[in-house]
């Protein structure tokens, strides 16, 4: 089969690598779309922990089951999946386990015709969901349904913000948050971005890269819940945003870590910060279900054929999608 494969950082190539066959347990699945993450980036810079090379990176995927192995029910065959990219979380739905691990390293991902994965990974494909927008879906939405509801706590009527708005995470948490009923808010440093965010249910947004923009969006709070994945020396204002008892969630810190962190508005505020990643079996399946439920349809950025994954990943790396990067076989 084809697949895209890390050689060694900053190294990639398309070619012919030996089929994966399904183990006891497992099922076969023909991919029909993959999509990139940040993740497979820092694979390729080699800013990620435990790197091997070659790897075949990619942690979401969408297809069709081809076969199962030993021990897995066949009725799996033919149907349309997803893949569920959390791996052995563990028997704690409150953090995961030791032997948790995320499909694409160390173990083969979905940038490749087909992939070989438990079938307690998989789920049915959302039937309204194309095959580009089901394969956007598992990891972004999987940690934008727990940043909000498993961790924040989110509910109906309270004023969200979402920050650095235009990354597939960001979108899903802001997506989710319009159909849960949420007020939500953006910053973004795009005004391009933020007419966007709005089309897709965003009250407005802030240009976090402009002078005043604290202030006005002071005026607009303060705000129960705030989803952020950037950290770094502006993650103090958030504190300044955040309602008395509200709650800051957290799944990344791109621009490193907060120089300092005004703990005396923390306590006073009674403010929770929340750290949180990917999620647990249970929130996969509400994930899932909600997305159904909902008729969400996660944002699609741009679309290229795995002979053009390099230019896939280097669009990444400028930062110039708004959605998912997909990748078809």
């Amino acid at each position: 089969m084809r697949a895209l494969r890390i050689e060694a950082v900053g190294q990639v190539s398309v070619g012919e690598v030996e089929d994966p066959v399904a183990g006891p347990g497992e099922a076969l699945v023909e991919i029909k779309a993959a999509a990139l993450n940040h993740r497979d980036l820092w694979i390729k810079l080699g800013q990620y922990a435990g790197l091997k090379f070659p790897c075949i990176p990619g942690s979401d995927g969408a297809g069709v089951v081809a076969s199962v192995g030993p021990g897995a029910d066949p009725a799996w065959v033919g149907r349309e999946v997803i893949i569920n990219p959390s791996f052995n979380w563990g028997d704690r739905d409150g953090a995961q386990g030791r032997d948790f691990a995320i499909l694409g390293l160390p173990r083969d991902g979905t940038l490749a015709e087909r992939i070989a994965v438990p079938v307690g990974q998989l789920a049915p494909k959302p039937a309204h969901l194309s095959w580009e927008e089901a394969a956007a879906l598992p990891l972004a939405g999987l940690t934008a349904w727990r940043a909000l509801f498993g961790r924040a706590r989110a509910e109906a009527g309270e004023r969200v913000l979402v920050t650095g708005i235009g990354a597939g995470t960001a979108l899903f948490a802001l997506q989710f948050a319009v159909a849960s009923g949420n007020e939500t808010w953006v910053t973004s440093s795009s005004d391009d971005k933020i007419r966007r965010a709005v089309t897709l249910g965003a009250q407005g947004g802030f240009r976090y890269d402009q002078e005043g923009w604290l202030d006005r969006a002071k005026e607009r709070g303060p705000f129960d819940v705030i989803v952020d994945s950037a950290g770094g020396a502006g993650f103090g204002h958030l504190l300044d945003l955040a309602a008395p008892g509200g709650k800051i969630v957290f799944f990344g810190a791109t621009r490193g870590n907060a120089p300092e962190l005004a703990l005396r508005k923390v306590f006073w505020k009674q403010l929770s910060l929340l750290g949180t990643t990917m999620g647990s079996p249970g929130d996969w399946v509400a994930m899932t279900g909600f997305t159904a439920l909902h008729r969400v349809r996660p944002v699609v950025s741009e679309v290229f054929p795995l002979e053009r994954g390099a230019e896939a990943l280097a669009l990444m790396e400028r930062g110039g999608q708004f959605g998912k990067i997909v990748v078809v076989p």
